[in-house]
């Protein structure tokens, strides 16, 4: 990854609630979020803005969409760059720079969001994040980028934006609706990940720090753990393109491994959707896998047991309420661990830390997230279950989630137009074998879980 402003850099934070990216994540997300709810409340809902592509067979289906929800695309990138732009303005950077970058950011992901809504695009796995990530790669490893296009490649910005909206769609009643197989499933995968990733890497003469992010990276939620493990124990920024380049890597290889061998083992849609959850390191990657699934489900005339929506219903609950939900976890506790334990003075004596420093450290967009599950939660505590689905989840939740889709998006473009493959050869074959004996505990663990220790509840799901 290139080392202009856009790469991930875990520095040290600037103080006050409007001075760093961080804190105008968490602005920037709970604003939407606030502003969503409020337009609930009163019966309309913000759908109008939250714009996506529709699903089309023909260019000419695509193209009429496209001129119908134009006014809806255009109100789309106002709020964006103005939402951003204050960001940017009060950051010190230069409104001038960024707003031409990020209009050309937002129709190269405009044109990514319509090709990924291709009626057949879910069969060849053309997710948004990934045609973003990989159209990113391609163009960055072949062209050379003006400088002044770098202003609107701010990889962190746009992922701390999108965690924080992340954390409206998980409120946590979700957990106790998930039950506690879940939950108790989605601690083990994560807990046994982490420590099998971080002591592989120390063994192989890593930093504790880089240990740290790449275990993060696969205990949870792939490139945003690894961002907010890294600004937790302020790790290189190398070391973070890494982590988010070994995630992203992984991630794509299981969205054909994991499908794959599913059907060969015979797997129900329950436990392949647990399984697929328990191993897959990024949503957007993870959510392919698991609908492939259930499509080869749904068209394998009984071959393939469970019911079709079974499988993402069990990723849900593994991978997005279980183990993204510890993104806070782990970014509050190594940012302790880094404070307290990791940091030495000048005398190789360990510093004396207070809470204060603690909090200094902590990735403020964590909270954000946190605090957006907390509001969503309120909200949601008001509705079962079944009511929650019929009607918060696409009147409010829905629109939410699909602005964090654009987030993502943004970032993964960004990721690919700042990586250049060549210079993470320099790194040398450690990080990727720590990563990948993770890996193979993940998925060995995952298998085990799902299939044979609670087959009975990932069975009995949409049943």
């Amino acid at each position: 990854m290139s080392e202009h402003e856009a790469a991930p850099v875990a520095r040290a934070p600037r103080t006050g609630i409007f001075s760093n990216e961080d804190w105008w994540a968490v602005w920037i997300g709970l604003v939407v979020i606030v502003v969503a709810w409020a337009l609930f409340v009163n019966g309309v809902s913000l759908k109008w803005l939250a714009v996506a592509p529709a699903k089309w067979k023909t260019l000419a289906e695509a193209g009429q969409d496209v001129i119908a929800r134009l006014p809806n695309y255009v109100a789309l990138f106002v709020a964006f760059a103005v939402l951003f732009g204050v960001a940017v303005v009060s950051l010190g950077q230069s409104l001038a720079r960024f707003l031409p970058a990020f209009l050309i950011l937002f129709l190269v992901s405009l044109l990514i969001a319509i090709t990924s809504s291709w009626a057949e695009a879910s069969r060849y796995n053309l997710e948004a994040p990934l045609l973003a990530l990989a159209l990113g790669l391609l163009v960055s490893n072949t062209t050379t980028l003006p400088a002044w296009f770098q202003a609107g490649l701010r990889v962190e910005f746009y992922i701390k934006v999108g965690i924080v909206l992340l954390g409206a769609t998980l409120p946590l009643t979700l957990l106790f609706w998930a039950g506690p197989v879940a939950v108790g499933q989605a601690t083990i995968v994560s807990l046994t990940t982490f420590f099998t990733i971080f002591f592989a890497a120390k063994a192989f003469g890593l930093d504790k720090r880089f240990a740290a992010v790449l275990g993060t990276g696969g205990a949870v939620c792939g490139v945003s753990a690894s961002i907010a493990a890294a600004g937790a124990v302020r790790a290189k920024s190398e070391q973070t393109s890494i982590a988010i380049t070994l995630v992203v890597l992984w991630a794509i290889v299981m969205i054909f491994v994991l499908p794959f061998a599913s059907r060969a083992l015979g797997l129900t849609t329950g436990e392949a959707g647990a399984w697929i959850g328990t191993s897959e390191f990024a949503d957007a990657a993870g959510i392919a896998a698991a609908q492939a699934y259930g499509d080869a489900a749904r068209n394998s005339g009984g071959a393939i047991a469970g019911a079709p929506d079974a499988a993402v219903q069990a990723f849900t609950l593994m991978k997005i309420v279980g183990r993204d939900i510890w993104i806070g976890i782990w970014a509050f506790v190594l940012a302790w661990v880094a404070t307290t334990r990791w940091d030495r003075g000048e005398d190789g004596v360990r510093a004396r830390v207070s809470a204060n420093e603690i909090w200094t450290r902590f990735p403020k967009f964590v909270f954000g997230f946190v605090l957006a599950s907390v509001f969503i939660t309120w909200v949601s505590s008001h509705y079962v279950l079944a009511d929650y689905n019929k009607i918060v989840k696409p009147e409010l939740v829905a629109p939410i989630s699909t602005l964090r889709t654009w987030a993502f998006t943004f970032c993964f473009l960004s990721i690919g137009l700042t990586t250049q493959l060549r210079s993470l050869t320099a790194t040398g074959w450690k990080p990727f074998l720590a990563f990948t004996v993770g890996v193979a505990v993940n998925v060995v663990i995952g298998y085990v879980l799902s299939v044979h220790v609670f087959a009975d509840y990932w069975n009995s799901l949409a049943g």
